[in-house]
């Protein structure tokens, strides 16, 4: 479960600092690919994973019918996906069709579902937005998800933007990307996170200054040495 402390430390850093953070723990395939906010300025989302799976097309578990029948996934999940949790979808990659619209996201923002995350394409996309609920996904499109997607399972292992989510790894959401931090990490890569971030930053102003980059950026026994002592100057500051 993402404390509320961990929560806002990832969101204050964002994706680019939490991939290099799974980089250099051996972690290179987490960034989803194609995966873009629908809306500017959705700011940076962080939460637990709650898993869609669609399947490719079979039209005897596609007919319109399905869509009122009980225990079909891509409804179930609208009133399952817990609050604070986003909403992750396997769309297969599928960009013409859409995985869910206006009416959908507006129950998941009355839930209170922090957001969602999709390989795939929305429909109505000007009512999904003015919903004000964060999407991530590959756009918009007329079509509903059962022309070219069969609903799959919820609350498994999907793939998604060709990366491997499970139920409960921490999303990371930005202007950039999504990216998926496994949850047995989640604790680690945020305090990692921080301390990057404030060197980084650190480093910017630097560079700001006037300094090169070579033996700043990365660091040399040099440039540790003179961030150390400028962090103990801070603090007693």
């Amino acid at each position: 479960m993402l404390s509320t402390a961990t929560r806002d430390a990832l969101a204050s850093v964002g994706t680019a600092t939490v991939s290099m953070q799974l980089l250099k723990r051996g972690l290179r395939h987490t960034a989803l690919a194609g995966v873009k906010p629908l809306a500017p300025d959705q700011g940076c989302v962080v939460g637990e994973a709650y898993t869609l799976r669609f399947l490719p097309l079979r039209e005897d578990l596609s007919d319109p019918a399905v869509l009122g029948a009980p225990g079909y996934s891509p409804r179930v999940v609208i009133e399952e996906c817990p609050p604070g949790a986003i909403l992750a979808i396997e769309a297969r990659g599928i960009a013409t069709t859409g995985t869910l619209g206006d009416i959908l996201a507006t129950r998941l923002k009355v839930r209170g579902v922090a957001g969602v995350v999709a390989d795939g394409a929305v429909r109505d996309g000007p009512g999904v937005m003015a919903t004000g609920l964060p999407i991530w996904c590959l756009g918009s499109a007329a079509p509903a998800s059962i022309t070219e997607l069969s609903g799959g399972d919820h609350q498994i292992p999907i793939a998604c933007g060709n990366v491997t989510i499970f139920p409960g790894d921490a999303l990371v959401c930005d202007a950039d990307g999504v990216v998926v931090i496994p949850a047995k990490l989640v604790e680690e890569v945020a305090a990692g996170a921080v301390g990057q971030d404030r060197f980084e930053g650190w480093v910017q102003d630097r560079v700001a200054e006037g300094r090169p980059t070579i033996g700043l950026y990365p660091p040399n026994a040099e440039t540790r040495a003179e961030y150390e002592a400028w962090k103990i100057g801070s603090s007693g500051s």
